[in-house]
Order: C-alpha cells, then sequence, then structure tokens
C-alpha cells in the first residue's frame, strides 16, 4: 500500500499544488495564487477529464451533421461544447470532491486536494461550484428546447455519480451514464429529435468509459480495499483484461452500428467507410492499449488512462472529416 503523508498546511497547499495533478502545469505555473485552490478543485491542473467530457459532444455533433449535413451552428455547437465541458467538469469535480473528503483525505493520492487539506472550505466550494454550473447554464440556454431539457436532466446523474462508490461495485457505469450524456445531448442541439444513431453512440461511450475508468480506478485499488470503496478494478481484480477486452469489443460495435444506421445515400459510400475507419482506429487504440496494461503498476495505468484523449479523438475526426468528404 502507498505511504501516507502527513496532512499539508493549507498555505503550502497553494504554493506546491496537489500530488495527483502533473508537474509544472499552468496551474501551478500562472495563475495568480488566490484563484489556484479554486482551479484545483476544478481539475483545470489535469485537462484529460474535459478532454472526456467533451470528446462525446464532439461524436454527437459529427455523427448528426453526417445525417443531416453540416450547418453553421454546428460552429457554436463545437464551441460552446468545450466551454460547457471545461464548466461542468469544473462543477463537477468540485461536487465530487465535497461529498468525497473524506475518503480522499484517507487515500494518499488524493489527501492533498483543496478540501482535505483544508485550501477550500466546503462553503466557499459550494458557491465556487454554483458559480460554475450557473455559467454553464447560460450556454445551454442557446440551445433548443430538447437538449435544454436534457441538460437539466443531466444534473441527477451528476448529482447521483459520487455515492456510486458505496453502494455498487459499478460506479464506473455511473460515471460513463453521465460522461457520455454530450454525445446525445449534442445530436439533439443539432437535429432537434433523437434517434437510433445517438442511442447507439451514447451505449458505446458508456462502454468506453468502463474500459478506462476500469483502468483509473487500478491506481487506488488497495487504498479503496483498506476504506471499503467500491469499483469495477477492484470486482474483476485478475479478471480485468478479459472484462476490458468485452467493453472494447462492446464500444466499437456500437459505435460501427450508430455509423451504419445513419441515413446515407448511395453517393456518400466513401463518408461511410471513411467514418467506419475512424471507427476501426478507436479500437486499434484500446487494443494498444490491453496489449501495454499491467493493472499491478498505477503509473502504467495513469498513462494508459490518459491516452483515451487520443483513442476518443480518432473517430470525432474521423466523422468529422466524413461529414465534408
Amino acid at each position: 500500500m502507498s505511504e501516507f503523508r502527513e496532512k499539508p498546511e493549507a498555505t503550502e497547499m497553494s504554493e506546491v499544488g496537489v500530488a495527483d495533478a502533473p508537474k509544472g502545469n499552468w496551474v501551478d505555473r500562472y495563475a495568480p495564487a488566490t484563484t489556484r485552490p479554486y482551479l484545483r478543485l476544478s481539475r483545470a491542473d489535469r485537462p484529460i477529464g474535459t478532454w472526456l467530457l467533451l470528446i462525446p459532444c464532439f461524436w454527437g455533433i459529427a455523427l448528426a451533421a453526417l445525417s443531416d449535413g453540416f450547418q453553421l451552428w454546428d460552429l457554436w455547437l463545437a464551441v460552446s461544447s468545450a466551454l460547457g465541458a471545461f464548466l461542468m467538469r469544473g462543477a463537477g469535480c468540485t461536487w465530487n470532491d465535497i461529498t468525497d473528503r473524506e475518503i480522499d483525505a484517507s487515500v494518499a493520492r488524493t489527501r492533498s486536494r483543496p478540501l482535505p487539506s483544508g485550501a477550500v472550505t466546503v462553503k466557499a466550494a459550494l458557491v465556487w461550484m454554483a458559480a460554475q454550473a450557473a455559467i454553464a447554464a447560460l450556454i445551454l440556454f442557446t440551445y433548443n428546447w430538447l437538449a435544454i431539457g436534457m441538460g437539466v436532466a443531466s444534473l441527477g446523474l451528476v448529482l447521483i455519480y459520487p455515492f456510486a462508490k458505496r453502494f455498487t461495485w459499478w460506479p464506473q457505469m455511473f460515471l460513463g451514464l453521465a460522461f457520455n450524456w454530450g454525445a446525445v445531448l449534442l445530436y439533439a442541439a443539432h437535429a432537434g429529435e433523437l434517434r437510433l444513431p445517438a442511442v447507439l453512440l451514447y451505449g458505446a461511450g458508456i462502454a468506453w468509459t468502463l474500459f478506462y475508468d476500469t483502468i483509473y480506478a487500478h491506481q487506488d485499488r488497495e487504498d479503496d480495499a483498506l476504506i471499503g470503496v467500491k469499483s469495477t478494478a477492484r470486482l474483476f481484480g485478475d479478471n480485468s483484461r478479459a472484462w476490458l477486452r468485452g467493453f472494447m469489443v462492446v464500444a466499437v460495435v456500437l459505435m460501427a452500428s450508430a455509423v451504419i444506421t445513419v441515413a446515407i445515400t448511395p453517393g456518400e459510400v466513401l463518408s461511410l467507410i471513411l467514418a467506419l475507419a475512424g471507427v476501426w482506429g478507436f479500437g486499434w487504440h484500446m487494443a494498444w492499449q490491453l496489449r501495454r496494461l499491467d493493472i499491478d503498476d498505477p503509473e502504467n495505468c495513469r498513462r494508459l488512462f490518459l491516452s483515451n484523449r487520443d483513442a476518443g479523438l480518432i473517430p470525432a475526426l474521423f466523422l468529422a472529416a466524413a461529414v465534408f468528404l
């Protein structure tokens, strides 16, 4: 088990950052000292979560455009979803840290975060969370009514997720439901309705999240066992590779099905082939991760988890290219 360190002082935290953030990140180097604890609370010092929340949004926009054609409105959808992903990821991480502050204080990797370290109070964190969510709501209200309703509905998933590891061995499923909601929301923001391809794409994203977040959870497997936190990493144990392979297959099959069920005319067959090539690249990247995975090496798990930004961008880029082919 990782050695627990003495709890750092809040003043020290403002200067040295947190243990599980990349060294030399922009928050530690450039952000004003008074803002650093709040930006760290939002995980602005580690952008991978924003990417993983944003990429399904890009998938949804591109898949809808592949069916209906590109619209100038899609440019705003892409920009606004990036801003919204940054804000809602920040609000969600703030809520997660509020609910998990006692658990985080018991885990070596997380005990230096702003709340367990004392760098931010719970009251201040609640205000910060509300501010981020309010700005994100202003962006959401530029969409159509269906997308707005879906955005409001997603708050239930955000609120429930931090508690999932207390009552189920599958908290990664709840994360997948929340993190991939952007695929159906942005599809609806473009199309004004939900269709089968969007639902299939959502399922693919959930399977992908089960894949990468199980890898991530293996970093904390020993500490989680000591404090009673549940995860798919603990549930699967030494059988994790077989489960991950299953999630990979489900993600690829569902994403390919989403592309195939898009209404493409015979003259657009090349677009279909290009889009499916992106799905193949997505699956290849996950297979590459599996070949290199060592669930007993936390650093290996961390690196592979981070590589999922590239895995998710592969189909996003190919889908976007297929729209303009």
